[in-house]
């Protein structure tokens, strides 16, 4: 029987470690590139788990991706079938498999795991359960309306939830701690499934249980210390922390009221992170504590209160969802999370990682097809992901277009996948680095505030987000008496900078929340918003980075209030700092210039609108690796500038364009550094450079 460690104790030694390149295996000395696929052995039969895995193994993959649903082998309370009753819920046997034939594991044990099951994966007992139940405010169940049938999301606060999950991995730890890395092939287990609150996560929506309400005073209590604090804060007289309840709609007028409403969106980022590291522990309790821990935040993560630094610290890998089309809108979201989650990843020595990218779609969503799903991929890849599991890689119901089918039979897709793979592990693609000089931050505060006053009530700022949309869209337009709408100005300030960057070709990512010493590590400019108000630990942080010798440029102003939007005593300290008021946007442009001039920043321009470059350097700083993407509906013939030193382009995917496009390219004339590409619809083309 599995014994809990006390708080004494030291956690359990890892046998293996998160790597920059992928999982490091410390009895060999192993890295272990994260290729990985999705399959869901209690959706085939057991005579096929074989063929399917061959077939995987096949396309190069080196970890299947495997979901176990605690709502599928429940059968009451404490009571469980492993296979026992059913030869397709033998999840051991399955994993056993797997690891004949080579190929590593990564458990998914939830207990959410969504997985396009009933209840997300959740036992309906579970579900209907009050006490787990997160509640409205008016406290209510919180229902997520959801095809094929809508149920009350589970509370993160509560402790019955909690106390539930315990007991399923205890059962999980019984049949999967045998399996982990060495006994076993289980290199990596998944914390939850992607924790935004059950896609409920609207600003006033929930969680309003009285659990969730216990966690919220303790919040509080550690964030202002005193009731003092507390009083002088949220401008409430008599409020106690045994007393203060959360703001239940959005009703501030002036800036000082916004307090209590940016204390519930923090608290909302604080909730799910504790909630993690509870799951966590109940994992290590059940004995499956030896090998990382992951959790994947799904689309529209920027407008969730998921937050990454938090999450950091109960998981050692926060990977990104990729369910994205072919489009030149997509391809703009796709470069801003990858980037910012790339250069998050650098800053701590982690993989950047898809954690589910796109291979197919559930039949009750907008359709993606093959072109979709590989240049999600690939333009992923381009933006620095160094690390993909394919999300199906084996059909099955409730899916639609993997590239294997159910059986174990390849389509023509898992061709397409394979001929990359191999193109990734020729040229040691997960060893390369991405050259992004250039950071554009907007502050956790600011990101907020943008949710506390998203104008849609139940539609969530997620769906702006997913959509390409941002606070000018979605977000009230009340300054507060501030005199402008934060959220709008500062999403203004850094577009304006990221327009003016993609026209010359100078490579950036995006930064901020609460990781941004770690995102902005190699950077030689920083360009921040400080619109609203701003944390002063966020200037602090941008003034130790100009002391490194990093060119720091802020804006519209310096900022008078802080990040809950509270006047200060004592002005912020913005010394060394650049203050960019940008009254014209395109003054965007003269900055721009100005800094690629002054700092020798790299550019690689394209001459036609909506085509990308992206160019990836090896340890010694040699440009390796190129991607030009075109996620336009028309085929295009662009001239690239890809550096002097760049003397022709080799194609490593003739498979995957028009046969006429050739293999090897030469500069237009010498010493140009120009390139003519004639680049599909929709495609991504990968280039060697000689």
């Amino acid at each position: 029987m599995n014994r809990s460690r006390t708080r004494s104790e030291p956690p359990p030694p890892r046998t293996v470690d998160v790597h920059p390149h992928g999982l490091y295996l410390r009895d060999k000395g192993e890295v272990v590139p994260l290729w990985a696929g999705a399959m869901h052995y209690w959706r085939h039969s057991p005579d096929h788990w074989s063929s399917c895995l061959d077939a995987m193994k096949a396309m190069g993959l080196r970890l299947v991706d495997v979901y176990v649903p605690w709502g599928v082998h429940e059968i009451t309370q404490g009571k469980f079938d492993f296979g026992q009753q059913y030869a397709r819920l033998d999840v051991a046997r399955f994993i056993e498999l797997a690891g004949k034939k080579g190929l590593y594991v990564i458990a998914r044990p939830g207990p959410h795991i969504n997985a396009e099951l009933t209840f997300f994966g959740l036992p309906e007992r579970v579900v209907w359960d009050r006490d787990c139940q997160a509640r409205t405010p008016r406290d209510n169940p919180v229902i997520l309306p959801i095809v094929p049938q809508a149920f009350p999301v589970p509370s993160y606060a509560s402790d019955a939830f909690h106390d539930e999950t315990a007991l399923w991995f205890d059962a999980c730890g019984k049949v999967l701690a045998p399996l982990l890395y060495p006994h076993g092939p289980i290199v990596l287990m998944q914390i939850d499934n992607e924790g935004a609150l059950y896609f409920r996560d609207g600003p006033y929506d929930q969680d309003y249980h009285p659990d969730a309400v216990r966690l919220f005073r303790t919040f509080l209590r550690d964030k202002y210390s005193s009731v003092k604090a507390l009083r002088d804060a949220w401008g409430e007289p008599a409020v106690t922390f045994a007393t203060v309840a959360p703001p239940n709609r959005f009703d501030a007028k002036v800036a000082g009221e916004l307090v209590r409403h940016l204390d519930w969106m923090e608290f909302h980022e604080h909730l799910l992170a504790h909630a993690m590291g509870r799951f966590g522990q109940s994992l290590e309790n059940a004995g499956l504590g030896t090998v990382p821990t992951l959790h994947n935040f799904p689309l529209g993560e920027a407008a969730t209160p998921l937050n990454p630094a938090r999450f950091g610290e109960h998981v050692d890998l926060v990977g990104l969802d990729y369910y994205h089309p072919a489009n030149p809108q997509h391809h703009m979201t796709i470069l801003r999370r990858t980037g910012e989650l790339a250069a998050r990843s650098a800053g701590l020595g982690v993989p950047p990682y898809g954690a589910e990218v796109g291979a197919g779609f559930p039949p009750f969503f907008p359709p993606l097809d093959e072109k979709d799903s590989l240049y999600a991929l690939m333009c992923a890849l381009a933006y620095g992901l160094r690390g993909f599991n394919l999300y199906m890689a084996v059909d099955r119901d409730r899916w639609v277009g993997a590239p294997i089918d159910e059986k174990g039979m390849p389509r023509r897709l898992a061709d397409d996948y394979h001929a990359l793979i191999r193109v990734l592990d020729e040229v040691s693609f997960a060893t390369l680095r991405r050259n992004v000089p250039v950071r554009l931050v907007v502050p956790r505060a600011l990101r907020r505030l943008s949710r506390a006053t998203h104008a849609f009530g139940p539609v969530t700022p997620a769906v702006f987000n997913i959509a390409g949309a941002g606070p000018l869209e979605s977000c009230l337009e009340d300054d507060f008496g501030l005199g402008e709408v934060a959220p709008i100005v500062g999403e203004s300030f850094v577009r304006a900078f990221e327009r003016a960057l993609l026209a010359r070709g100078v490579p950036f990512a995006y930064a901020g929340g609460e990781s941004l010493e770690a995102s902005v590590k190699d950077a030689k400019w920083v360009v921040c918003t400080t619109a609203g108000g701003i944390k002063r630990d966020v200037l602090t942080q941008l003034r130790a980075a100009h002391g490194r010798g990093i060119a720091v440029t802020i804006g519209p102003r310096v900022p008078s209030r802080d990040g809950s939007m509270r006047e200060l005593d004592t002005p912020h300290d913005a010394s060394g700092l650049e203050v960019e008021a940008l009254e014209d946007p395109a003054r965007a442009d003269a900055v721009v210039a100005h800094w690629v001039d002054q700092l020798d920043l790299p550019a690689y321009p394209v001459d036609v609108p909506d085509v990308h470059v992206t160019v990836h350097e090896d340890e010694a700083g040699t440009p390796r690796v190129a991607f030009v993407m075109n996620p336009t509906s028309s085929n295009v013939i662009a001239t690239v500038g890809l550096g002097k030193t760049t003397r022709a382009l080799v194609d490593l995917l003739p498979r995957t364009h028009a046969a006429r496009a050739g293999g090897r390219i030469d500069r237009i004339e010498p010493n140009s550094g120009a390139f003519v590409v004639e680049v599909p619809a929709r495609t991504v083309r990968v280039f060697a450079l000689e």
